[in-house]
């Protein structure tokens, strides 16, 4: 499989990018800086150096090359409000535009649990941001694409367990990013699943067989 990876140098992204490539999978992303791009070189993964707010839609397609899929991992994480609509909301929309000039039908979009943190008092930038990734997830949602949208619960560094709580509906908690990673790989390895929104947080399911589960019948 060749995958493009939007958010490659991620705390996501960069997991994702090794679990595929151990895969035997071709990987290749979106970076911003040349030592970037020379960085994820000596471990066998291309990247095409751009800022994604400035490039158009033609020369991302261009970037995409033979992909057969696209996953979107880049965030702002709560940032400046100018940031967060570059990345988070016009950056999914020129992203699946770039998809359709490249003939890349997949397209999997890595969001937020949209409760996230509502019982704290969040602050004006990180409630934007909430609404900015609800939008992306609309408009995800009704596009032609074959898309998937994963709505990780808070993220959080460490070793996985290999054990998540998979769905169209999960309540809110906290999970390993390496455990996202994991669930992506394995999603991205089941073509049954797409158009689908699914919700991820810890559980005791074996990742595999979580995903497994949610393939439609």
């Amino acid at each position: 499989m060749d995958v493009f990876i939007i958010g490659i140098t991620g705390g996501i992204g960069s997991l994702l990018a090794r679990k595929l490539r151990a895969r035997g999978d071709d990987v290749h992303g979106l970076v911003r800086r040349e030592e970037q791009r020379a960085e994820l070189a000596t471990h066998g993964v291309r990247a095409h150096v751009g800022d994604l707010s400035t490039l158009s839609e033609e020369h991302l397609a261009a970037a995409f090359g033979d992909a057969d899929v696209i996953v979107f991992s880049a965030g702002s994480n709560g940032g400046s409000a100018e940031v967060t609509k570059a990345v988070d909301g016009d950056g999914v929309v020129k992203a699946m535009g770039a998809a359709r000039l490249a003939g890349v039908e997949r397209f999997v979009l890595v969001s937020v649990l949209p409760e996230s943190w509502r019982e704290r008092d969040l602050g004006e930038e990180v409630e934007y941001y909430f609404a900015v990734k609800k939008r992306a997830d609309i408009a995800v949602s009704r596009s032609d694409l074959n898309w998937l949208i994963l709505r990780p619960s808070l993220l959080l560094d460490g070793p996985g367990t290999g054990a998540v709580s998979l769905g169209p509906a999960e309540f809110h908690g906290e999970i390993t990013r390496e455990d996202v990673a994991a669930t992506l790989a394995e999603l991205l390895h089941e073509p049954r699943i797409g158009r689908q929104i699914l919700e991820l947080n810890t559980g005791s399911t074996p990742v595999e067989e979580a995903v497994r589960a949610n393939v439609r019948s």
